[in-house]
């Protein structure tokens, strides 16, 4: 499958998860620090979990809004997405993700929430990344 890029980013992380990452345009520049449950310190700073979690909601607000622009209701202002990202061992080996979207349109019924979210599932980059490898859940709260 191609990708006809549109856009494109770039960052460096010096240290791993307890350094620094930032992307070379300098709009984003983050301490990392790895959390207490992974065995680190649980300084101040972020985790790639955190980042990660952050992105997709805001990527799926962006699906929804392609979505309703393509005819589906329209997404509310106050519309929310919340996104938990969980890590641990895989029983395969390694390390995986777990993934949680609660999703809140209010005002919008809830069949056509449920319609909207599984459509915007479809079209999100961040699903279409993570699918067939990490469980992701939908839930409109």
């Amino acid at each position: 499958m191609s990708v006809n890029v549109l856009y494109k980013t770039s960052a460096k992380a010096t240290g791993g998860r307890d350094g620094t990452a930032a992307t070379l345009d300098g709009a984003l520049d983050v301490k990392l620090a790895t959390p207490k449950e992974l065995g680190g310190g649980g300084g101040a700073g972020n985790n790639p979990e955190q980042l990660f979690a952050a992105g997709y909601a805001a990527c799926f607000i962006g699906a929804m809004k392609f979505v309703a622009s393509q005819g589906g209701p329209k997404v509310p202002a106050d519309a929310t997405v919340t996104s938990t990202v969980g890590i641990g061992p895989r029983s395969e080996g390694g390390f995986g993700l777990d993934i949680d979207l609660a999703v809140s349109l209010p005002g919008v019924a809830k069949a056509e929430a449920e319609a909207l979210v599984a459509k915007a599932h479809q079209v999100c980059p961040y699903s279409n990344a993570t699918r067939g490898n990490v469980d992701v859940r939908l839930t409109v709260v």
